[in-house]
């Protein structure tokens, strides 16, 4: 390359660095992208499979590329053995879900066999009809908070999962606000399914404004334009403009859920495929 061509090039790189920084001059923000290492699966989704053969069923997700799980059940297997099996699989359980009646037995029992999963949140995924009111809303917060400190204690931090009855309008107030504004953040935060806040009436990016740093586990879920049920990035829900709100949601950690689908594996692999290259 002769002298004159160098300079060209010179010159035409440095002008257009120089451009970037005129006023007035729109500069692009980096894309970003879902971490590898944080997108999970609930295993409610491929529950048929578990039953049958479950350690076959994880190796497969950990070959889709999966690295977490959401522990749905243990499908007839102890704390340890199904630890074993999720370590042969090189998966890690991310979440185990655990009912309201499991934090008002032993609840520390279930904390010592959280931790041999080797869990990060403990997570309540579902209320009982007969608290489904404001009375029964207050005195869950009161629960969650006590449950949370005692999972706290025990290295491990406490959550609930809504579903679309959580965000019924009582009083001028969705009922979920009452958990959320009633707890202490120190002890309780949400697992956000989206599926079901948006099928409430909600839009999640409201909760992210109002309850900022409080849902550090999403359920990705999306909706189909009937209503049902659809694979992830196949739906009807902006996943992009909620994920670009991971400064205000607190967001660490995305599991693909689907609560009926056809095949099971079939939609975690495209639910992965897209949550793997979506960015935002």
């Amino acid at each position: 390359m002769d002298d004159s061509r160098r300079g060209f090039l010179r010159f035409a790189l440095g002008s257009a660095v120089a451009a970037s920084f005129l006023p007035g001059t729109a500069i692009a923000a980096p894309l970003t992208t879902v971490p590898r290492g944080h997108i999970g699966i609930q295993l409610y989704t491929v529950r048929s499979l578990m039953t049958g053969d479950a350690q076959g069923t994880l190796n497969r997700l950990a070959e889709i590329g999966y690295s977490t799980v959401g522990v749905s059940g243990l499908y007839g297997h102890t704390p340890q053995a199904f630890r074993a099996m999720l370590d042969r699989a090189g998966l890690r359980a991310v979440l185990t879900h655990l009912s309201l009646d499991a934090i008002r037995g032993d609840w520390q029992q279930e904390l010592d066999n959280a931790r041999v999963l080797g869990v990060r949140y403990v997570v309540v995924p579902s209320l009982p009809d007969s608290v489904q009111n404001v009375a029964g809303y207050r005195q869950v917060a009161d629960e969650f908070t006590e449950a949370g400190r005692e999972a706290r204690s025990a290295g491990l931090k406490f959550l609930y999962h809504n579903h679309g009855f959580d965000f019924r309008v009582v009083g001028g107030r969705p009922l979920y606000d009452i958990l959320v504004s009633n707890t202490d953040p120190r002890f309780v935060n949400f697992e956000l399914d989206l599926y079901w806040c948006v099928q409430g009436g909600q839009d999640p990016a409201t909760y992210f404004e109002r309850y900022p740093g409080r849902f550090p586990v999403f359920h990705v879920k999306d909706m189909a334009p009937n209503g049902s049920f659809e694979d992830v990035g196949y739906g009807t829900i902006d996943f992009k403009r909620l994920f670009r709100m991971h400064a205000q949601s607190g967001i660490l950690e995305y599991v693909v859920e689907h609560d009926a689908p056809p095949v099971p594996l079939g939609s975690a692999l495209r639910s992965y495929n897209y949550l793997s290259t979506v960015t935002f």
